[in-house]
């Protein structure tokens, strides 16, 4: 028997292995083998076809056995596997780069150098000191990776170096096999046969009482731990954590207990992920306008038509989305409910867990890696979740049987993936799997992508609006600041105009809660010299460094290279360094200045960067423990505050003036969306737009909450000058290490692509930023027609690719292909 297998590579094919007799009957197509790969390297491949007859293409070559079979159960299905080709001839990847994409690490096996020192070496010549500090290291660890050994010499590469040592002898190579998933375990204690009725019982505990108290009171808890005396035919069971957690020193004496052979103990599997416990609640009533709204959606599932829901904020999508969830459950099929970053995740899943109990499981890149691996263990289980709550990966989770998907703020950019490859967006992968599952799709949002807004008006999706807010509610009223006015007549106060100020004021004095959204997290942008105009960039990237007041580091955001801010300027030694823009730090720090009594807490990447610690932020807000929120785009969706009457936008003007064509459509979208925090329940919101462009036709669409206007707007001018969603673009980026062969290599990339695709082809130009992480930058445009095969593209695209890079004088130009960019 032969198999064909995706191997976790950035290799376009599968690769052929024949099977051991003994293995045969163990293999499934969706299951993992082990295979070799190369010389000393083996990977866990997950089986794509089996087939008895040898291919043709394996003439002329031995073909390599599978050296073990990993799963007695598929742990891909075949639905995920037409999921993962269809990705990848879209999206112009492999198969293998989708594998390593949507399986959690803890499924991925790997071989991983290991290194021994070999005690037998001895040295011809004398060693540097570097080498020397290597061979230290590595016979004090007696084994380490090379990993580690990066780590310990952070102020050089030892690569070349581990390399000689290994050609020396000095060191020796291990291959391993690394298995990233371990189960948790616990003990669980219980009574002993000889312990099963209250007789029993009475007897021991009247012995312990007298003369082992200790051991009379654990036994005593643990009789109650696990439900009373009338319980022990029923085989309780105590986890020691919990024994542990409850009171302290108990689980010595059950342990105890357990060599006088009253309980037993043994250690079982347990699953890391919380399972909610208590009764849950029927969804609220829907209001007259809700339940037309959800009969219309019902109407056009009838018909097989993916829907757009456009709603306003605030204007209950949420609890319509609650109860086709219910309806479909209660019908035996599964749901997926997709958001776009994992910050949503805490309040709508405290939402739906109010109603679906146990049945809804959460799916997110914070989770642990053993966390992601049992949630996908649990898909493929007899008892899978029936809703499923998650970001953009969640599309790549096995399905038994799904019957509705549910993409919420579908506009958001936050569902592409940029790096790395596959490069898709969620929400088009969502549309694809619903049509290959059969399943119902709702994509709902305030302010829709144009992509989806187009397709609704062509009548590609059916179009449901809620043009209302939930219970009567205005939307808020939104204010712009002329920026250029306030500061000529001097009303600004720091970064705060008069009018922002004074609508602070009033609503701490109200006891109501403010937003103030920046787009930008840190102090500032950059720093500068007075003197000379120098400027702290990175050394790796074409950036300017950002000026973080906390740690006092410049940092940059592309690479993550930190360095200490400067006393001085290292070009003129001059002390005159000052700090320019703000971001939300500054804010935060002049807020505090501004209100000294007021509760200010911040959410961007630095204070929120874990799950836990947004989680934690959002409910203190919640609850009233923080006046001010302070935050950046991770505030602007999904969020519902009670309190919140009051928005600040301090700066609309680094949105509107991003080189995109996508920056008026994005602008409208954000701020609308922030101010779509303010007044959701007790009054009308009130929303200050800070900006010196109010003569912008934007600024009047989002005052005027004119999503159409601006949409047919933008859509008739795409059309014109053929951009998405009427072409479908490819970037095409080219990196190298030298700026001078990448600026002659570029427009040769160019020219064979335009021989091919003609004036479809567009540069090669350098981005704004022209260098990232040491590699420069050339960036090709394709646009290609929304008819066009992506097969044929892709196969096109990389034919031409490979004969620029069959030339050795082109082995190290990178390229970096993305279908759809956002």
């Amino acid at each position: 028997m032969y198999v064909d297998v995706i191997l976790p590579r950035p290799i376009a094919q599968y690769f052929t292995y024949i099977v051991p007799s003994e293995l045969e009957s163990l293999l499934r197509v969706g299951s993992r083998v082990l295979v070799q790969f190369g010389r000393k390297r083996s990977y866990s491949a997950v089986v794509r076809r089996m087939y008895e007859e040898k291919p043709e293409r394996a003439e002329g070559y031995e073909i390599k056995s599978i050296q073990e079979v990993l799963d007695s159960e598929a742990i891909v299905t075949e639905e995920q596997l037409n999921v993962w080709e269809w990705m990848a001839e879209y999206y112009c990847c492999a198969v293998g780069e989708v594998y390593r994409a949507a399986l959690p690490a803890g499924l991925k096996i790997e071989s991983e150098t290991k290194l021994i020192y070999n005690a037998e070496y001895e040295a011809d010549s004398l060693l540097s000191e570097r080498d020397e500090m290597i061979l230290r290291y590595v016979r004090e660890k007696q084994k380490c990776s090379t990993q580690d050994v990066e780590k310990y010499c952070d102020d050089f590469n030892p690569l070349p170096r581990i390399q000689k040592l290994v050609e020396q002898n000095a060191l020796l190579v291990s291959e391993e096999m690394r298995d990233t998933y371990k189960s948790k375990t616990d003990v669980f204690y219980r009574l002993s046969a000889n312990y099963k009725t209250d007789y029993d019982l009475s007897a021991v505990l009247d012995t312990l009482e007298k003369k082992a108290p200790k051991q009379f009171d654990a036994l005593l808890y643990f009789i109650q731990a696990s439900g009373g005396l009338g319980n022990a035919a029923n085989g309780w069971a105590l986890r020691r954590a919990d024994a542990q957690r409850a009171k302290a020193g108990v689980a010595m004496y059950l342990n105890s207990l357990v060599e006088k052979g009253v309980l037993t103990a043994t250690k079982e599997n347990i699953s890391r992920i919380a399972e909610e416990q208590g009764n849950v609640v029927p969804p609220v009533k829907l209001s007259a306008e809700q339940t037309s709204c959800k009969e219309e959606i019902e109407c056009h599932f009838a018909n097989n038509k993916p829907v757009l829901l456009q709603g306003v904020t605030g204007s209950g999508k949420t609890e319509i989305y609650i109860h086709l969830i219910k309806e479909c459950i209660e019908s035996g099929r599964q749901v997926l409910y997709l958001l776009p970053e994992i910050a949503l995740t805490a309040q709508i899943m405290s939402r739906l867990r109010k109603h679906f109990g146990g049945d809804l499981g959460v799916y997110h890149s914070k989770f642990s890696d053993a966390e992601r691996v049992e949630v996908w263990r649990r898909m493929l289980s007899r008892n899978p979740y029936k809703v499923l709550l998650g970001v953009r990966s969640s599309v790549m989770l096995p399905y038994h049987n799904l019957g509705l998907i549910i993409v919420d703020e579908e506009h958001e950019s936050s569902y592409k993936q940029f790096d790395p490859a596959p490069r898709y967006n969620a929400r088009d992968m969502a549309v694809v799997l619903a049509g290959m599952q059969k399943a119902n799709i709702v994509l709902g949002s305030a302010t829709p992508s144009y992509e989806s807004y187009q397709n609704a008006v062509s009548g590609k999706y059916a179009h449901v609006r809620l043009n209302k807010r939930h219970s009567g509610m205005q939307l808020p009223l939104i204010t712009p600041v002329d920026l250029r006015a306030s500061y000529l007549h001097k009303e600004m106060d720091g970064i705060f105009s008069f009018q922002l100020k004074e609508a602070i004021s009033q609503a701490l004095k109200n006891q109501e809660q403010v937003i103030l959204f920046q787009n930008r997290r840190g102090f500032s942008p950059y720093i500068e010299c007075r003197l000379c105009a120098w400027v702290a960039k990175c050394q790796n990237c074409n950036v300017s460094l950002t000026y973080h007041k906390n740690t006092n580091m410049l940092t940059c955001h592309y690479c993550g290279y930190s360095v200490a801010v400067p006393g001085v300027c290292p070009s003129c030694q001059s002390p005159a360094l000052s700090t320019h823009g703000f971001g939300t730090e500054k804010i935060e720090e002049e807020t505090q200045r501004l209100f000294p009594d007021a509760r200010i807490v911040r959410v961007d990447q630095d204070s929120a960067s874990s799950r836990k610690s947004f989680e934690r932020i959002i409910s203190d807000f919640e609850q009233y423990k923080y006046d001010i929120l302070v935050g950046t785009q991770m505030i602007s969706k999904g969020l519902d505050f009670e309190r919140v009457n009051t928005v600040g936008i301090l700066n609309a003007d680094n949105m509107l003036n991003r080189a995109d064509f996508r920056a008026y459509e994005r602008c409208f979208q954000v701020i609308s969306q922030v101010a779509g925090r303010a007044g959701r329940h007790s009054r009308r919101g009130q929303v200050y737009l800070q900006t010196r462009q109010t003569e912008n036709p934007v600024i009047s669409y989002i005052v005027n909450s004119n999503f159409d206007a601006l949409a047919e707007q933008q859509l008739r001018e795409r059309e014109l000058y053929a951009y998405p969603p009427f072409t479908r673009l490819i970037h095409l980026t080219l990196k190298h290490r030298d700026e001078t062969y990448l600026r002659h290599a570029a427009p040769v990339v160019a020219g064979n692509l335009r021989a091919i695709f003609g004036n479809r082809v567009l540069g090669p130009e350098e981005p704004y930023i022209n260098r990232i992480a040491t590699y420069y930058l050339q960036r090709i445009m394709i646009k290609v027609e929304k008819w066009a095969s992506p097969a044929k593209v892709k196969t096109l695209l990389q034919e031409s690719l490979s004969v620029f890079t069959s030339d050795p004088s082109n082995k190290g130009l990178l390229f970096q292909i993305d279908v759809d960019p956002a």
